[in-house]
């Protein structure tokens, strides 16, 4: 498995080296903090935490500033270095990850506008326990894809791709099962349909920890695997073939 030194180039200049570190160490810390925002989103929702569901929006603004810092510190060393082969991929998967992970911030600000809704109206609604699976499942998606880029691991990011097709069967699965409790409970409607907008949030942020994950494969291999099926990323990423 390549690692960090395989895929940034020492550069002779060492101010090129370190601008490309921080660029990466922005990027790390911009994900760290969106893995805290839907962690917090789907705690505010599961204990009623009010308290905690404003803080999850508030801190939607400073998500948004990372992405636009990382924008413009990626702009900058494009238009100064023009770096070539490992390092201009490693600036264009910043940019590209740098927008998924404000997206997951979004719908973690999303689940928590939610998670203030329901907690107004009392009595806990069934599907939290569907949240809470579907919840971890995409946390540890998100934390994996995150780590796969700091690693260059694209193994490990090939792993968190595969696990997007088990979030969207349990989502699937998870909304048949409230469409008939509604069915069966029609008083319950309002409130379960907050629940499936919840469940749909999480299901769109395991497609956003895909993303990143197809990045970090790009970065590694040098071959853009979006829209390629599983069965040919997976060929991508067994090839020991490494594009400089």
């Amino acid at each position: 498995m390549p690692n960090q030194s395989d895929l940034l180039t020492h550069h002779i200049s060492q101010q090129f080296n370190h601008e490309l570190e921080e660029l990466r160490n922005n990027l790390l810390s911009m994900g760290g903090m969106v893995e805290k925002q839907v962690s917090d989103a789907i705690e505010s929702l599961i204990n009623a935490d009010s308290d905690l569901a404003i803080v999850v929006c508030e801190k939607d603004n400073d998500v948004n500033f990372m992405e636009i810092a990382i924008d413009q510190e990626c702009s900058r060393i494009l238009a100064r270095r023009q770096p070539a082969a490992s390092d201009l991929r490693l600036v264009l998967a910043c940019t590209k990850v740098a927008t998924d992970l404000e997206r997951i911030g979004d719908e973690a600000a999303k689940i928590a506008r939610f998670a203030i809704k329901l907690s107004e109206q009392g009595e806990a609604p069934k599907g939290y326990i569907e949240t809470r699976h579907i919840g971890s499942h995409v946390s540890q998606m998100t934390q994996d894809a995150l780590n796969a880029f700091a690693r260059f691991d694209a193994e490990k990011a090939l792993a968190v791709a595969k696990e997007d097709k088990a979030v969207d069967r349990e989502y699937k699965s998870a909304t048949r099962e409230l469409v008939t409790y509604m069915m069966e409970d029609p008083r319950s409607i309002t409130r379960v349909l907050n629940i499936m907008w919840v469940l749909r949030s999480l299901e769109r942020i395991g497609d956003h920890a895909r993303n990143i994950a197809e990045y970090v494969i790009y970065l590694v291999k040098g071959t853009d695997v979006r829209h390629i099926g599983l069965k040919r990323m997976q060929e991508e990423v067994f090839d020991n073939h490494l594009n400089d």
